[in-house]
């Protein structure tokens, strides 16, 4: 439409449109790369694609957005361009119905699966109860619900945007200078849509610490359990998103070797419920003390 209409407001619409898209495929594309088997090649798996198809799907928006923007500038100087105000208008409203029948049937999910989920009258305790983790499931989902009705509310507003433009070009066509500042705001909308999606890849392929993590306090939680003399080495990165993996390398108190299968269990606890770890490796080894060494280079010079 927006392309037939000859209006980048449309078009930079539909652009943020499609980085809602790729999220969507994405997360399609996360779910059936974690059925697949790792392979001999591949031993963690294929997590890590749906972290390279973000980026290229990002770069692909980028390059679509820096194009509009260069039409937009020409646009803003030169003034020779003519824009059908019937079919922006038509299309923008259409845009605004979807947003509109989008948002209604999240904003219905999210009560039918809170409403659903939620036991208002019960008075026994539920912390250690075996549904706990299904019950916290069923709550991520529901957050994940609301967290989209937001999204589209946000868009919402955006087609809003457009279609008061296409108004005002339709009937006031001397001021046809909305369509390119409408499509200067959606830029920046976009550019803020994605950045995070930037950051979070980025700190995945760079092997860091995702953002809900606390590697002091991980290591904090590990010291507290018995039998635990130091902690020698931690490291803790993503797969992919949602998908963290850790290894930590323990020393065990003096004369405590034969509990090693004990503390086994309970880091490998700690780290895969308490931290909602993917999958962790946990390494133990006996008390050794500590030894100076002074190297012969020392020696020489203090003599």
């Amino acid at each position: 439409g927006g392309y037939v209409a000859n209006s980048l407001a449309i078009m930079t619409d539909a652009l943020h449109m499609l980085t809602d898209l790729s999220g969507i495929i994405l997360t399609l594309l996360a779910l059936w790369l974690s059925a697949k088997s790792p392979t001999k090649r591949f031993t963690f798996g294929f997590h890590r694609f749906e972290v390279l198809s973000a980026i290229i799907s990002v770069l692909l928006v980028y390059i679509l957005m820096a194009f509009l923007l260069y039409e937009a500038v020409q646009r803003t100087i030169h003034m020779d361009y003519e824009i059908n105000g019937d079919i922006m208008l038509i299309t923008a409203a259409v845009g605004v119905a979807v947003n509109l029948i989008m948002g209604f049937l999240l904003n219905q999910s999210g009560h039918l699966h809170s409403h659903s989920h939620s036991h208002p009258h019960s008075h026994v305790p539920q912390s250690n109860s075996p549904n706990t983790a299904h019950s916290s499931s069923h709550g991520h989902s529901s957050l994940a619900v609301r967290a989209a009705f937001v999204h589209a509310l946000g868009d919402l507003v955006q087609s809003i945007g457009v279609l008061v433009a296409a108004y005002i070009i339709r009937f006031k066509p001397e001021y046809k200078i909305a369509d390119p500042i409408c499509t200067y705001v959606f830029s920046i909308l976009v550019v803020l849509t994605t950045v995070r999606i930037l950051c979070d890849t980025g700190v995945i392929i760079l092997e860091g610490v995702p953002r809900h993590l606390n590697v002091d306090r991980i290591k904090e939680d590990l010291m507290k359990i018995e039998d635990i003399y130091s902690i020698e080495d931690l490291n803790v990165w993503s797969l992919t998103a949602g998908k963290t993996t850790a290894i930590v390398h323990l020393q065990l108190v003096p004369g405590s070797s034969s509990k090693w299968e004990e503390v086994q269990s309970k880091a490998r606890q700690l780290l895969l419920n308490t931290f909602g770890m993917y999958k962790c490796s946990v390494q133990l080894q006996s008390y050794k003390q500590e030894t100076s060494k002074t190297c012969a280079s020392c020696q020489s010079s203090s003599a």
